[in-house]
């Protein structure tokens, strides 16, 4: 294959090949309709609409647009929930997670909703301890910006389907740096280099606005380097607006246009606090359930100053056309009841899907002597253990092991329904929780130590819930909660074979797990249909092979943890530590299977290349067992000897592939300006002459990985 030098559509290398887009003629149209509006609009209208659920303006005929958390499906009741934001990473699959949000978008389309308050974009910056990262992709900025495109376009379509009748409003968020913060505490303060945030955690947000031409944006709840995201004019405007091109609205996170004044102590009173949020570009305020005290969008608040001084009306009607604009596109202005939200309803297909997207979440830690699958001929009783084994609320509450926003479906299967139903009359189930999660109290093991001395194997379900982790949910360590750990030596000292199944959503210190346990499932929390799925792994009717998207710790004391690390200390030390491992329990991009993989060396099409041309690495990939099975090859590149500092690896391609016993596939990525650049000490992005090592594997550990050299001969400014 001959060298193909692609300068001229160097855009569409980095942004994808099409942007989908309203048409221009319609978009010439709908500015006009916004701007005669505006015209008619007065004042206290126009302020009605920077709320999240402005009621419809009945004199002009303006729709309302109704809004949910829709993470990992809508948080309401009677909807399909899928498998959490961490799980749905570890299928490192995006046509996994666009089919998940195409079909959210139909079913809140029918429940008469538009906009919704999702993609979590946050790139997790290796501090477990902070709750939400249950609600992230992982630790990778490209990995992340991958299952962030995938997200938008399943929810707002593309190209000519762009916020159609079967598609909604995307919201990317928290921008930007969320989890960036000193203490692993929600809405900590991040102070942080230009460096690491270009590297870091602008690229999924870039990703969102240039391909998936995302229609809504939230700012984080912190300040950015001292100043607040919420009136950083800086991130708001010149790098979302002007470098980026962003022409949505920006909505803020709940009552943050008020915590100006509130949290952040620069306004001196709400009304300063508004008039700041608006200046830089938030168009939306959100405060859910509209508590007065909260809320900066308001005529109680903003009334007199804009009648004082009309200047800054002109940042009212700048917000106003950007929602209003947004209305019309998502057909609103032609829809009867949008005051009106329907009954969400589940269909069978939706929970078939949220089975489907669960199996491939799935991670095999740990699988000593082949323990899994289980043949439910070759055992006659099974033991179910754990606070996680099964859960059971009352009608119309949450369930606490689907994950943060999730909604209330129409079912729950737990692990133990799961499994009982996988094996019906053939394997007697022996059940006991053994124990709460969060409880210090033991007087539930001697059943759980009975049930399982009388079972052939050990099924022990442990981990965390929404009482531990989440929102709000930040530890200050990572061991299992209460007497769980307890409960896990106990259980392994009856000399039972043991599958130990983690629920959660978090990485825990497992230390002993890790070590004692002969195999361990890593299903952090899987939706609806986790009792089912996890039955399918266990019982060998799927083989797993999703990999981890977060590297686990060993104890809070590595915090943070991560891949992306920089060259270690040359000199005294040796940049370890002096009385404990400081590398990964598990690592990033880690995960075992049921069969085996074999890979090749890779091979460099051409070793030499400039700057403006591309080439391609090649690995054959075999499956060297007896069983089918997917397998996630990952491509890693490090630039050797660059003008600024690197780390020492980063992702930049992945593919999940699926082979029969002895089957080859011969995996192919491309390397171009795409993937070999950095920015350069200027913070200029550049192509900067020199050798690449090319890694390509199944995990980011040393020894998953082979490598391959290539040389780039001159340098390009992009």
């Amino acid at each position: 294959m001959m060298k193909k030098n692609y300068i001229v559509a160097l855009v569409f290398l980095f942004y994808g090949c099409s942007i989908p887009t309203v048409k221009q003629a319609n978009i010439d149209e709908i500015d006009a309709k916004v701007k005669g509006l505006l015209e008619q609009m007065t004042l206290e209208e126009k302020i009605a609409e920077l709320t999240q659920d402005a009621p419809p303006n009945e004199r002009l005929g303006i729709p309302m647009m109704q809004y949910s958390e829709c993470l990992h499906g809508l948080w309401l009741p009677g909807s399909t929930v899928y498998p959490q934001s961490i799980a749905l990473g570890s299928t490192w699959d995006p046509n996994t997670v666009k089919a998940m949000t195409t079909a959210i978008a139909k079913e809140a389309r029918e429940a008469n909703l538009t906009h919704c308050y999702s993609p979590n974009l946050d790139v997790i910056a290796g501090d477990p301890r902070y709750g939400r990262i249950e609600e992230s992709f992982g630790e990778d900025p490209y990995l992340v910006s991958r299952m962030g495109v995938a997200f938008i376009e399943g929810l707002q379509g593309t190209g000519d389907e762009q916020f159609d009748e079967n598609h909604i409003l995307a919201t990317a968020k928290h921008f930007v740096a969320y989890p960036e913060n000193r203490t692993g505490i929600n809405g900590g303060f991040s102070d942080i280099s230009e460096r690491r945030l270009y590297e870091i955690y602008l690229p999924p947000f870039e990703a969102a606005v240039r391909e998936a031409g995302v229609g809504c944006i939230m700012p984080g709840h912190q300040d950015l380097n001292g100043v607040p995201c919420h009136m950083n004019d800086w991130l708001l405007n010149d790098v979302l607006r002007d470098e980026w091109g962003f022409d949505g609205f920006l909505v803020s996170d709940n009552n943050d246009v008020s915590r100006l004044h509130l949290m952040h102590h620069i306004a001196k009173n709400r009304t300063e606090a508004a008039v700041m949020g608006l200046e830089s570009g938030v168009d939306m305020d959100l405060v859910i359930g509209k508590a007065p005290e909260n809320s900066a969008y308001i005529m109680k608040v903003l009334g007199d100053t804009l009648k004082q001084n009309p200047d800054l009306i002109k940042y009212v009607d700048q917000s106003v056309a950007r929602i209003l604009k947004l209305k019309y596109k998502l057909g609103l202005f032609n829809q009867e009841n949008t005051d009106e939200v329907k009954k969400v309803v589940s269909k069978p297909e939706s929970q078939q899907l949220a089975l489907d997207i669960a199996k491939k979440s799935v991670v095999l830690l740990k699988n000593d002597q082949n323990l899994l699958p289980l043949d439910a001929n070759k055992i006659k009783s099974i033991a179910v253990i754990g606070p996680n084994a099964h859960e059971q609320v009352k009608e119309g509450k949450p369930y606490t092991l689907l994950g943060g926003y999730a909604g209330i479906p129409p079912y729950y299967t737990s692990v133990l329904e799961g499994i009982r139903a996988k094996v019906g009359d053939k394997v007697k189930v022996n059940y006991a929780k053994g124990c709460t999660l969060t409880g210090d109290s033991k007087a539930g093991f001697a059943k759980a130590i009975a049930a399982a001395k009388k079972s052939d194997v050990v099924i022990l379900a442990v981990g965390g819930s929404t009482r531990t982790c989440g929102e709000g949910k930040d530890r200050a360590d990572l061991d299992l909660f209460g007497v769980q750990n307890e409960l896990v030596e106990a259980i392994q000292k009856t000399g039972k074979p043991v599958v130990a199944v983690l629920i959660n959503g978090r990485p825990l210190t497992i230390n002993y797990i890790a070590e004692n346990v002969p195999s361990i499932i890593e299903s952090w929390y899987l939706g609806m249909r986790s009792g089912d799925a996890l039955a399918d792994v266990i019982f060998g009717d799927y083989n797993p092979g999703g990999k981890l998207t977060v590297s686990f710790p060993r104890s809070v004391g590595q915090l943070p943890i991560t891949y992306l690390q920089r060259p270690d200390f040359v000199g005294t030390g040796k940049g370890n530590y002096k009385f404990s491992d400081k590398t990964p329990l598990y690592h990033f991009g880690y995960g075992l299977s049921y069969t085996t993989f074999s890979y090749g060396e890779p091979k460099v099409e051409d070793i030499v290349i400039n700057s403006a041309e591309e080439t391609y690495v090649s690995i054959d990939v075999t499956n060297t067992g007896k069983v089918a099975g997917e397998e996630v090859v990952q491509l890693y590149i490090r630039d050797n000897y660059a003008s600024v500092g690197r780390y020492n690896k980063m992702l930049k391609g992945f593919t999940r592939i699926a082979l029969k016993p002895g089957e080859t596939q011969t995996v192919t990525f491309a390397l171009n300006s795409k993937n070999l650049s950095l920015y350069n000490k200027d913070m200029e992005k550049v192509v900067e002459p020199g050798d690449f090592t090319i890694y390509v594997g199944s995990s980011s550990r040393e020894s998953d990985l082979k490598t391959a050299k290539l040389t780039v001969s001159d340098r390009i400014l992009l």
